[in-house]
C-alpha cells in the first residue's frame, strides 16, 4: 500500500487547487485504475464534478459523483460524506482524515495553507503507522 501527498506549490494549483485534483484523476484514468475522489463536501464534490468536464477539452474522463447505480460501471467516482461506495484501487483523498477502506493507493491533495499542511503531517503519521510507503510530491 502506498501514500502519495502532492503539496501544492506552483501558482496555477495555488488558485485552483482542485485543478491538481483533475491531472490526478487524469493520470489514474490513463493507468486504468478505477478511483474515488473523496470530497470535503457536497460543494466541492460538485466543484470537481464541473472541473472534471472543462478543465482539458483535449480529455474525456468518465465520471459522476457517487449514489447511482451506473458506479460501478463509472472510471471515477467523486464521493460526498455519507454515500457509501464499494471500495477502489486508487483514492484520492481530499478530506481531513485518512481515507479508510480497502485500496493499493492514496493520493493525498494538500494546499498551501498552513492548517492543511498541520492537518497532512498527522495524515502522513497515521498512514505510517498502518504500513504504508510513503512520498511526497511538491507541486
Amino acid at each position: 500500500m502506498r501514500a502519495d501527498f502532492y503539496l501544492i506549490d506552483k501558482p496555477r494549483f495555488r488558485e485552483q487547487p482542485l485543478l491538481l485534483v483533475c491531472e490526478l484523476a487524469k493520470r489514474a484514468f490513463a493507468a486504468q485504475q478505477p478511483t474515488l475522489i473523496l470530497a470535503r463536501d457536497h460543494v466541492q464534490a460538485e466543484a470537481i464534478d464541473e472541473l472534471l468536464w472543462a478543465f482539458d477539452e483535449d480529455a474525456f474522463i468518465p465520471h459522476q459523483l457517487a449514489g447511482d447505480e451506473d458506479d460501478a460501471d463509472t472510471a471515477v467516482l467523486i464521493v460526498p460524506p455519507g454515500v457509501d461506495t464499494p471500495d477502489r484501487p486508487m483514492v484520492i483523498n481530499l478530506r481531513e482524515d485518512c481515507a479508510s477502506g480497502n485500496f493499493q493507493r492514496v493520493l493525498e491533495v494538500v494546499a498551501a495553507d498552513p492548517d492543511e499542511r498541520t492537518g497532512s503531517r498527522e495524515r502522513w503519521g497515521e498512514y505510517k503507522r498502518r504500513g504504508f510507503e510513503l512520498s511526497k510530491h511538491d507541486m
